[in-house]
């Protein structure tokens, strides 16, 4: 009995000894550079937690063993131009952006649980995670142009078409 309460104490300590990073609050930040630092780079390989409506850029350590070097490099730069330019479509309605190499992103669900989305095995190992907690994920693997990505984070996260903040003014 006591060997098998052993096994179980070290598989609970060992399942939460893994170093997860909380997305940061606030709206979504343009900080795309963190994709070209160093590969062995701890903050993008750690798990995200997702915490509130969040668009995740991930790009897995395992892409460059599957893509031709000059199809990596485009299909990156397509990667990045398509991701500044929904960044204003983003920070108007607070979604964060957050970038990532990690294989596993968790959300953060209200009983203080976590639930892990898996993004090895896809058909790309690039692509978009659309997260809102509450609701099932979208994820977009490959490369998307501007206005269609715009417009599959537009669906997804059931935002208005008119993006003017000017309130409608009552005549009498």
């Amino acid at each position: 009995m006591r060997p098998v309460l052993l096994a179980g104490l070290a598989l609970l300590v060992g399942c939460h000894s893994r170093t997860v990073v909380k997305a940061p609050q606030g709206a979504a930040a343009a900080d795309l550079g963190q994709f070209t630092r160093d590969s062995t780079d701890s903050v993008l390989h750690a798990p995200r937690v997702v915490t509130g409506p969040t668009v995740i850029v991930f790009w897995l350590p395992a892409g460059g063993d599957t893509l031709n070097p000059d199809d990596a490099v485009d299909a990156f730069g397509e990667l990045t131009s398509a991701t500044q330019a929904i960044v204003p479509q983003l920070t108007a309605f607070d979604i964060k952006l957050l970038p990532t190499h990690a294989e596993t992103v968790y959300v953060a669900l209200p009983n203080r649980q976590r639930r892990p989305i898996l993004l090895s095995g896809l058909d790309y190992p690039f692509g978009y995670l659309l997260v809102e907690p509450g609701s099932p994920e979208r994820i977009l693997t490959g490369t998307y142009a501007e206005d269609e990505l715009a417009d599959e984070v537009a669906a997804y996260f059931d935002l208005p078409q008119d993006t003017t903040k000017a309130r409608p003014r009552v005549t009498t």
